[in-house]
């Protein structure tokens, strides 16, 4: 009896026949379970004499010192964009100043959704810091049913409940298209990032309506959507190139996916600026890097990051502290290939 091991989340969500955001559901008293799976649950707890780790360290402080940094999305994704490193960089410098720990946690699937419900249900961090947002993404809602104290880089949608940070997306991409405007451009394409996430359907709002304010076309056939990574951009300037071969400039909604356009215009022996005019939107490394060099919007992300710290841990020291929506500003830098 005494070397048996001690019964997890996991256990307890076999003996029930549920799963295990059901049973995280029950242990933080949320409302959303019906009460024949909170039944099963609690009767798995008292048959298996189950503790969330939690309870077993008596609650003295109630607190771990530590919180999640969760990205939800691949290591080539993080390793190629440096969007994350910035973020992390300014949620670590936030956060050393308090020596709160920070855990750095990708979720790539649904094992790894689950074992970081689990973590989150058994209180081993204080909070999380939820990164790269995507309309449909379970997480954000699981973590508000569960009570833990949650703050966004970005937004599901305008109607975000839960405290979210990010830059000014509609106003950076409109500046940009009337900067190409501006030089004489007069039919502007455009590269999304995944239309299922906010910044890049903010970013697609503010080409069209620097367009439509212009009087220039927005129509569909100038419109192609990436997933912000170097050969999406690619991929999504040769459609724009076949359906609109006439176009003279390009708003891409990151660098990284410029990059990739940039590549593509060279390909099709279009040469930039003169042919084709080419801004991005972030202003990393890569932008001063490239070649030519890329105009680019520049967006915060340091602060966003230190921004987000900030706010998670007001929400960790004070329950009743009120959700915040914050925007930053974004700043057009101009280079070569404009």
């Amino acid at each position: 009896m005494g070397g048996r091991q001690r019964p997890t989340i996991k256990t307890v969500a076999a003996r029930a026949g549920v799963g295990r955001t059901t049973v995280s559901r029950v242990i933080n008293g949320s409302e959303l379970v019906s009460e024949k799976a909170r039944a099963a649950v609690l009767a798995a707890i008292a048959e298996l004499q189950y503790v969330p780790n939690s309870v077993a360290r008596g609650l003295v402080t109630s607190k771990t010192n530590s919180v999640a940094l969760v990205i939800p999305e691949s290591e080539s994704r993080l390793g190629s964009e440096p969007y994350f490193s910035a973020v992390i960089r300014g949620a670590s410098a936030a956060l050393a100043e308090t020596r709160t720990q920070l855990q750095l946690v990708l979720v790539r699937d649904q094992q790894e959704r689950d074992q970081l419900t689990e973590s989150v249900a058994e209180r081993r961090v204080d909070g999380v810091l939820l990164v790269s947002v995507h309309e449909h993404d379970p997480l954000p809602g699981l973590l508000e049913d569960l009570g833990l104290p949650t703050v966004l880089a970005g937004r599901r949608g305008p109607r975000e409940s839960l405290t979210h940070v990010h830059s000014d997306n509609t106003g950076g991409a409109a500046a940009a298209v009337r900067h190409l405007l501006s030089r004489g451009r007069s039919k502007v394409a455009t590269i999304t990032g995944p239309l299922d996430m906010d910044v890049a359907r903010s970013r697609l709002q503010g080409w069209r309506e620097a367009l439509t304010e212009a009087g220039r076309p927005a129509g569909d056939e100038l419109v192609a959507t990436g997933d912000f990574t170097e050969e999406g951009g690619g991929i999504a300037m040769r459609s724009l190139l076949e359906h609109a071969p006439d176009l003279d400039a390009v708003f891409v909604a990151s660098d990284v996916m410029a990059v990739g356009a940039m590549l593509e215009l060279r390909r099709a022996r279009r040469r930039i600026p003169d042919d084709v005019a080419v801004v991005g939107f972030d202003d990393s490394i890569i932008a001063r890097h490239s070649y030519p060099p890329l105009t680019s919007v520049r967006q915060p992300v340091e602060e966003i990051g230190s921004t987000i710290a900030h706010l998670l841990l007001e929400e960790i020291n004070d329950s009743e502290a009120p959700r915040r929506h914050v925007v930053l500003p974004t700043q057009l830098v101009v280079r070569e290939s404009s």
